[in-house]
């Protein structure tokens, strides 16, 4: 997260685009900003998303089940550039556009989720809420979304953890998938 104030205030002036996110966007911002999907710096360039949906796995050889990207139908967006990601009136990020292109959806979805069909809700979501490109680069957290239900970020849940004792998490929906 950007703290510094004449930083941000120039990331902002030097950004050549804006983009709404949408709610799925905003989380996923907000997931990079806090180190939710550490190692990730960003969202997923064409590269890395290529291996992620390949082989299930980073380029240098670290599990994601999913890929994450940020999906846009704005064809004015180049790489090289910097895009404005703002949420329902916030300046959330910053994203350096490192790579740009049409994504296989139809490829990503059988992959990822084992179908093509409609009938499962990620192919659904991939097919009908996705913009025709994905974008990836650095991201440059500003501030995190409002939102009615509070998160914490990973470091926060670390430090209420016991530390006597292991613990081992557990999600039952969605990510990982194959």
């Amino acid at each position: 997260m950007v703290r510094d104030n004449d930083f941000k205030r120039g990331l902002i002036d030097s950004c050549q685009h804006q983009q709404e996110c949408s709610d799925r966007n905003a989380c996923d911002v907000e997931l990079l900003t806090v180190g939710g999907f550490s190692p990730l710096e960003g969202f997923l360039n064409k590269d890395a998303y290529d291996h992620v949906v390949q082989h299930m796995r980073l380029p240098g050889g670290l599990l994601l089940g999913l890929p994450v990207v940020l999906d846009t139908n704005n064809d004015n967006i180049r790489e090289g550039q910097r895009v404005l990601l703002s949420y329902k009136g916030q300046n959330l990020a910053v994203l350096d556009i490192e790579s740009k292109w049409v994504p296989n959806k139809t490829l990503e979805t059988k992959q990822c989720y084992g179908t093509s069909s409609l009938e499962h809700p990620g192919t659904l979501m991939v097919a009908t809420e996705r913009g025709k490109y994905y974008v990836g680069g650095k991201l440059y957290g500003l501030e995190l979304p409002r939102r009615v239900f509070p998160c914490a970020p990973p470091a926060c849940v670390r430090a209420e953890l016991p530390t006597d004792t292991d613990v081992v998490a557990f999600q039952c929906r969605n990510p990982i998938h194959r």
